[in-house]
């Protein structure tokens, strides 16, 4: 299991920097700056914050998650396409300004990270617990999106 646990943190990593690098400075600039944001959007440090908790939870329970698979083809096309979502909705939304299409991935986002909870709750019990903190935030993340999408 350590491999793997190292992989998925090589590769949870690589997609939160990927995210970080087409998004420089997009945060601070006018048009983020300027949007009509949801009451609850929180200050900015809580995003990196939440992100690597996230994604280490994530790298843990994708290894367990990996050890005990019977379709392992299977997790690994769902864990592709959630990395291919969560790196492409920071340069849709935020660079390019895109908000609908960001909205669109986010909630595919949202919806494949809670059917990865609920289908391997079964295999992994307790351990479906650390991809409960993804759940959480892709809810919380999807709600400033629609806020935004609604609002602006």
């Amino acid at each position: 299991m350590p491999t793997k646990l190292i992989i998925f943190l090589i590769l949870n990593f690589a997609a939160l920097g990927l995210g970080g690098l087409f998004t420089s400075g997009e945060v601070t600039g006018e048009w983020y700056q300027t949007l009509n944001k949801a009451p609850w959007t929180p200050p900015g440090w809580v995003f990196g914050a939440a992100w690597t908790s996230i994604m280490v939870c994530f790298a843990i329970y994708m290894a367990y998650a990996w050890q005990n698979a019977t379709n392992k083809n299977t997790l690994i096309a769902l864990f592709i396409i959630q990395w291919v979502l969560n790196v492409s909705w920071n340069p849709l939304f935020l660079k390019y300004q895109q908000v609908a299409a960001g909205l669109i991935v986010i909630v595919s986002l949202t919806l494949l990270v809670s059917y990865l909870f609920f289908t391997q709750y079964q295999q992994l019990k307790l351990k479906s617990l650390l991809l409960l903190p993804y759940v959480l935030w892709m809810i919380i993340a999807t709600s400033l999106n629609a806020y935004i999408f609604l609002k602006n």
